[in-house]
């Protein structure tokens, strides 16, 4: 028999409400930088971390989200968070990847720095450090200390020899879903922070008036 291929997989998750140029070029920079084999996008049901759900119902979401992402042949959107009933923790989405992936698989959780602040509040920190490694993506000039404080005491000892938490800077973070769904409640342009197909799917769907 072969030996048993390893397989590197980002998986980037968000609510992406909605999905933007930000969350793709993370996606892709991560993907080239850390030479994974794919990238899934996996936006968030009924995430436990947010004190407000997404403007949009899961569903909506999925679909701007595999229209962003179509013409990348590296990327794909699975619908493990969509399709779950009740809350979606992150360490159950990781399982159930490396269920469908196989056991050898090396996985690479994609999310915003400011996720990464909240770590201590997600099902079971340590156990998401154990199935994978995290990508920090960060914008220019963002403050790291507070990463770090955020960070269990298991990550801060092992910070030297073998992060499990791994910080990447990437300049189109400055663009946030926030900011876009301010700019169609203010009638102002979303085009070139959003990709022209989520634009016109945003347009005919009537989201975020």
């Amino acid at each position: 028999m072969g030996k048993l291929r390893t397989e590197r997989i980002g998986v980037m998750g968000g609510t992406f409400d909605p999905i933007h140029y930000g969350h793709l070029f993370a996606a892709e920079e991560a993907r080239c930088r850390f030479k994974l084999d794919e990238v899934v996008f996996v936006p968030t049901g009924n995430p436990p971390h947010k004190e407000q759900g997404p403007n949009l119902p899961a569903e909506s979401r999925f679909l701007m989200t595999v229209m962003a992402t179509a013409d990348n042949p590296n990327f794909r959107v699975s619908r493990i968070e969509t399709d779950r009933v009740g809350i979606s923790y992150t360490l159950d989405t990781l399982r159930e990847l490396r269920a469908e992936y196989g056991k050898n698989t090396v996985m690479y959780f994609i999310t915003g720095a400011d996720a990464i602040l909240e770590i201590m509040t997600w099902k079971e920190p340590e156990q998401i450090l154990e199935e994978c490694c995290i990508i920090a993506a960060t914008r220019l000039g963002y403050d790291l200390a507070r990463l770090e404080k955020a960070l269990p005491p298991a990550e801060r000892k092992r910070r030297k020899t073998d992060p499990r938490v791994i910080v990447m800077e990437i300049p189109a973070l400055a663009i946030s879903s926030t900011d876009i769904r301010e700019r169609m409640a203010a009638r102002r342009p979303i085009r070139y922070l959003v990709p022209e197909s989520v634009v016109q799917l945003i347009s005919k769907k009537g989201f975020y008036r």
